[in-house]
């Protein structure tokens, strides 16, 4: 039978329909929720003989073309109206390698090991882990005669027999990296690693290949070659001094800074006038060091914060030791933090590695090390996150527990479900007994809110306190997009090293996944607390409990290197801040 072209009318809309005779009311009703968003349940629609039923018959309708039909109903405002997409929707095994390597949610490429390379490729994941610096390598124009000027770049072999451009190998390689889920052998920029520091390419004892490098000292070389050629224009985010002159990717995002004071340990020399010496340092990580006493990564970078310097004291007129005490006025966007497990023993001639067990947090809170004057901006803006994170999690928290409830009532399973008949009639009778005591009781006037009153007035308690929090933050701190202006940190990376030795072992990291971004608003969705494992070239997805057990204390797999990132500041939707 040939489809019935009718018009239905909707809210002064007119929409052109085409019933299919054989179909019933309940396949008309889901077209029609197609076109108007409107779900079947609270659709009407009136045809002859009344309202249009779900099992009705369309061919008994007597519909004639260009037929009026009225239509009444609005949709419940969880409903989207179903639109044709704009593009065609293409499966994944029509897809090319590079189209399902960069679907969301996709598995990330690994590295294939090219001989105790598992160092660099550990390192290079973190690394790669860090949108801006993805973003700022994009536009890094290569200085003539790089590698990336080989025809032989796209293939990742475009540094071979070349003296390479260390960052555009690495703007290579990860460009290589997005376009495919499998091992790939990162070969060009290996070799620029090898050119740019020769002691990379150590040749091992035994004579066979190349020897096991330390992935911290692969981080430190390539952090310091990033910031000298990776240089971002000023004016976008950056504070009115990164504004005026061109500064590296690695100064604007991953550059903190000290104010330390030095003075010698002997009061002597402070009563000839030696006065305490002040300086100002950059640092591009925290160290933790590691004694008998340290336990958490808190212990370790107060030590680390505090070291003993021998040297001349003038007013002494001899060797001294000093102290010098550091604290952190500057905290960047994103902070490495370096466990010093490894320790030279001159008897083996190796680097030992330090087996204690020091636990660390998945959330830093970085105040405590900072200087006085920095504590002031940030202490509130720490504590007015914690105060709105503990308001969200109270309301989040109710309303499972009002959906426990709903659900118990409408299943007959809530708390009176499970007890015995002689049990529910003792409870009856007792509230029978209460009733008719409240009864005789004079109860003032109690004006009760509903759920949604209750709701409503929690989440207008949640956006003005966003509201004051982006008040209290320091005019300084949000004009810089590579600061952090929270105080804490949430952990995204880690370097982890299984064995006994710096020369030997094996390296891998993990990096913490981002949650999906939502289709309609672009913006990314809440993340499942799951991780990235790479292992050279295996990648696997592992749960937060396996980041619970890199915490040391043997020869398996420990934290080596950490890479936080800063806490963002609440964000208030358009529609919030309208209100």
């Amino acid at each position: 039978m040939d489809p019935i072209p009718v018009i239905v009318k909707h809210q002064g809309k007119k929409h052109e329909v085409e019933v299919d005779p054989t179909s019933n009311g309940e396949t008309f009703k889901y077209q029609l929720f197609s076109i108007t968003g409107v779900e079947p349940e609270r659709q009407k629609i009136l045809v002859k003989g009344g309202q249009l039923k779900d099992d009705a018959d369309m061919s008994k309708l007597g519909l004639k073309p260009k037929q009026v039909i009225m239509m009444m109903g609005t949709p419940s405002g969880d409903a989207a109206v179903l639109e044709k997409p704009k593009e065609a929707i293409k499966f994944l095994e029509d897809m090319t390698e590079a189209e399902a390597a960069q679907q969301e949610g996709a598995t990330p490429a690994g590295l294939q090991n090219l001989g105790n390379t598992c160092y660099m490729n550990a390192t290079l994941q973190t690394l790669r882990s860090i949108p801006e610096l993805q973003q700022e390598l994009t536009k890094y124009s290569a200085s003539t005669g790089s590698s990336s000027s080989s025809a032989f770049s796209q293939f990742g072999l475009g540094g071979l027999g070349a003296s390479a451009d260390l960052t555009a190998s690495l703007r290579d390689l990860f460009t290589q990296m997005s376009q495919t889920q499998q091992g790939f052998p990162p070969l060009a920029f290996l070799n620029a690693l090898r050119t740019a520091f020769p002691q990379f390419a150590q040749k091992a004892k035994d004579g066979h290949g190349y020897a096991q490098q330390d992935a911290e000292e692969a981080w430190s070389q390539i952090v310091s070659q990033l910031r000298q050629k990776l240089k971002i224009t000023g004016g976008d985010g950056g504070s009115s001094e990164q504004q005026a002159k061109d500064l590296s990717f690695v100064d604007r995002y991953m550059a903190g800074r000290f104010q330390s004071v030095m003075e010698c340990d002997e009061p002597a020399a402070k009563e000839g006038g030696e006065e305490p010496v002040r300086s100002e340092d950059t640092f591009f990580k925290l160290n933790c060091h590691i004694n008998a006493e340290t336990n958490h990564l808190r212990d370790g970078l107060l030590s680390g914060l505090e070291e003993k310097i021998e040297k001349r004291s003038e007013a002494l007129g001899r060797d001294a030791v000093y102290t010098k005490r550091s604290r952190i006025s500057h905290l960047p966007k994103y902070l490495p933090v370096h466990f010093m497990r490894f320790d030279w023993r001159r008897s083996t001639g190796k680097k030992a590695k330090i087996m204690r067990k020091v636990t660390f947090p998945q959330e830093l809170d970085a105040v405590e090390f900072c200087t006085d004057e920095l504590k002031t901006m940030l202490i509130p803006v720490r504590d007015k996150i914690r105060e709105i994170r503990k308001e969200e999690e109270d309301v989040e928290r109710a309303r499972k527990r009002q959906k426990r409830i709903r659900a118990g009532e409408e299943n007959d399973m809530g708390p009176s479900a499970k007890k015995e008949p002689l049990q529910k009639k003792k409870e009856k009778e007792r509230e029978a007994e209460e009733k008719k005591a409240a009864q005789d009781v004079e109860m003032p006037d109690v004006e009760y809110k509903t759920e949604a009153q209750i709701e409503a007035e929690k989440a207008a308690s949640i956006l003005a306190a966003k509201k004051e929090l982006l008040s209290l933050v320091d005019p300084k701190l949000s004009a810089d997009d590579g600061a952090n202006s929270t105080g804490l940190y949430e952990l995204r990376g880690v370097i982890t090293h299984q064995g006994a030795s710096a020369d030997s072992g094996h390296y891998t990291s993990f990096v913490k996944k981002e949650g999906s971004k939502d289709s309609v608003t672009g913006k990314r969705k809440a993340e499942d607390g799951n991780w990235w494992w790479f292992n050279d070239d295996k990648v696997s997805e592992v749960g937060p409990e396996r980041i619970e057990t890199l915490s040391g204390g043997g020869q398996s797999h420990s934290a080596l290197i950490l890479l936080y990132r800063a806490v963002p500041l609440t964000t208030i939707d358009d529609e919030e801040k309208q209100s």
